[in-house]
């Protein structure tokens, strides 16, 4: 029997799902989300009636950038993660696979230390799924873009910003 790539993303995206569910509730998180590094977010749980969450996704891909040129001045490669500690919420943010950004929303009766201990073990099980993820997607996309096409593409591109 054969799988088909939409049925093996459905199945991954499921599994991640699962993760961030269960993540929102070991850790009594307010909300878990995913969100690409162009700030689109990719899913999320727990509840996030609260957010303005385009913004939310946005700034925090913002917020991520930001943060790899203050690593780079500094002789990092990246840093993988960010804490902001409020008065009465935090937000821990965790990059996974270099491309995903994993944020979680917690109160005050939830200690930083559990939240990293439960992200970083959560965070190796989404970067198995993602690096597959993106694997297969790049895979799918191999040949398919011979060297013509990118050289007229950068053409182009330059000439729009003669």
């Amino acid at each position: 029997m054969t799988v088909s790539k939409g049925n093996h993303f459905e199945e991954e995206f499921r599994k991640i799902k699962e993760n961030l569910e269960e993540l929102c509730r070991d850790i009594k998180a307010l909300a878990v989300l995913l969100i690409d590094k162009a700030g689109q977010l990719i899913t999320t749980a727990g509840n996030t009636s609260f957010l303005d969450i385009p913004s939310f996704a946005t700034l925090s891909a913002a917020d991520f950038a930001a943060t790899s040129n203050l690593a780079d001045l500094i002789g990092e490669y990246d840093f993988t993660t960010l804490f902001h500690q409020g008065k009465e919420k935090s937000i821990y943010v965790s990059l996974i696979s270099d491309q995903v950004i994993l944020a979680v929303i917690f109160t005050k009766e939830t200690t930083l230390g559990l939240v990293r201990i439960k992200v970083r073990k959560v965070s190796k099980k989404l970067e198995g799924f993602f690096d597959k993820i993106f694997a297969d997607i790049e895979g799918e996309y191999v040949g398919m873009i011979d060297d013509d096409f990118i050289g007229e593409a950068e053409s182009e591109l330059d000439s729009l910003f003669e």
